[in-house]
């Protein structure tokens, strides 16, 4: 869905600026610094972008008080992006962020590690708005917000986490999709394109999908729909199962260590194996057993 609003009836909906910005997660029109200018009727309008058909909503009037003149103060953000948000490779995300104040607030971005923003990012300077297309692990991390003005500054912070599972087999997997609509959004899951359905292994609860001790005949790309009858979105992710022998090629063991007589030794076995191998240590042709020492 596309969310979109008409001012006093004008045929073409109004344009988004430093003051006003409209929410593609909610719909809601926000408007810092209202002026006289703001006067008039409201009309929301809710495109589907799957069947091209756009509905619009009954008027909303708005007045401004004249009695009333609001002071100079610092920013308060109003949309901000979730806290946490898993995405998939090759996808794009969008960040949304808008902050009330007066005078009107600037809005930067940043990341919290220090890094710099990769190249690819798009910032709508008119709105806010950050978008990375063709999400890869190192666009993972936490992301910050600023909003200031010359009575303050707020940031807002949230962490994109790259979601292209590799698990071990026999491991259990639980993901979770959550999607604002009105009505409340239905959900369904698909693997490779297919539906997916609730069987021994498989539980799918509303947006919850929960699969135990996972095969290689697990791995696969799934998506989650949500829909009501104004639309649809997908999230997708992909699972790949890992199975694997324990190897030490990676980190073997030291082959010789010197001690003192009398002092304490720790002989590290950390082999790659999936699942998670079962360790044992022999001595001289001996199986050793736990003891006091």
């Amino acid at each position: 869905m596309k969310y979109s609003w008409v001012f006093n009836g004008h045929r073409s909906f109004l344009q988004q600026d430093a003051r006003r910005f409209i929410s593609q997660r909610t719909g809601n029109l926000y408007v810092a610094k209202v002026e006289a200018s703001d006067v008039g009727n409201y009309t929301c309008a809710v495109r589907n972008m799957m069947t091209n058909t756009t509905v619009f909503s009954s008027p909303t009037p708005v007045v401004v008080r004249r009695d009333v003149v609001m002071g100079e103060y610092e920013p308060k953000i109003e949309v901000q992006f979730p806290d946490t948000l898993y995405v998939s490779k090759g996808s794009s995300v969008k960040l949304e962020c808008f902050a009330l104040g007066n005078p009107v607030p600037s809005i930067s971005w940043r990341r919290a590690d220090g890094n710099p923003l990769p190249g690819k990012i798009k910032i709508n300077h008119s709105t806010g708005d950050l978008e990375i297309p063709y999400f890869r692990p190192e666009d993972a991390g936490v992301y910050e917000c600023v909003a200031e003005n010359s009575r303050g500054r707020n940031a807002a912070r949230g962490q994109l986490i790259f979601q292209n599972a590799h698990m071990a087999i026999d491991a259990n997997l639980q993901w979770e999709c959550k999607a604002i609509g009105k009505p409340k959004p239905r959900y369904r899951w698909l693997k490779n394109g297919q539906p997916l359905t609730a069987k021994e292994r498989v539980h799918v609860d509303a947006g919850r999908l929960t699969i135990s001790t996972i095969r290689l005949s697990d791995s696969g790309m799934y998506q989650c729909v949500a829909e009501n009858e104004y639309g649809s979105l997908y999230a997708s992710a992909e699972l790949k199962v890992v199975a694997s022998p324990p190897d030490f090629t990676h980190r073997p063991v030291k082959k010789s260590t010197v001690i003192q007589r009398g002092g304490e030794v720790v002989l590290e076995c950390r082999p790659n194996a999936s699942p998670r191998a079962m360790i044992s240590w022999w001595r001289g042709g001996e199986l050793l057993r736990n003891s006091k020492r």
